[in-house]
């Protein structure tokens, strides 16, 4: 696949845009000011001790740009990548505004919802929603929104084990 850049419209008031994609059958969304561009697959190289779910980095015009995979982020079930996109994304850290990369199945679509539709998920404190900025309903589905900076953008910790965790 080739890079496709976006091109971003000016929303309403209260109109949010998101860019959805595919992962493991659902839909998620990224605010889309944050989408920089799409671009095809292509194998990242690997950085040691990095999590399992950091697929390396790409050079993206000489820019290093880390890879992530969120199924594994998310514990889904986990699937090869010769089909899928990367989605090169805007995120706010500790270090400043840097470029990252997100593995998704399929790039679906934007979508335009006003900012009431937004629903908080409410779990009873049983399932980790840190990441999420909330539930908006697209058709018969739901799709869940991601907060990119949250997701991508906090430090790396290290577990009793050893392993990274963010």
């Amino acid at each position: 696949m080739d890079e496709v850049n976006i091109q971003h419209e000016q929303p309403g008031d209260n109109e949010q845009q998101y860019m959805t994609f595919l992962l493991a059958g659902e839909i998620y969304g990224v605010d889309i000011l944050r989408v920089r561009e799409i671009r095809g697959w292509e194998r990242a190289t690997r950085v040691p001790n990095a999590p399992v779910y950091m697929k390396g980095v790409i050079n993206l015009r000489g820019l290093i740009v880390p890879v992530f995979d969120l199924r594994e982020r998310f514990q889904l079930d986990a699937e090869n990548h010769h089909d899928a996109v990367v989605i090169i994304l805007r995120v706010q850290s500790a270090e400043g505004e840097q470029e990252m990369g997100v593995i998704a199945d399929a790039v679906s679509e934007v979508l335009k919802t006003d900012s009431s539709m937004l629903r908080a998920p409410e779990f009873g404190g049983r399932v980790d929603t840190r990441f999420m900025e909330g539930l908006v309903p697209s058709g018969e589905r739901m799709v869940m929104l991601l907060n990119v900076d949250k997701l991508l953008g906090g430090s790396v910790e290290h577990s009793a084990d050893g392993m990274a965790v963010a």
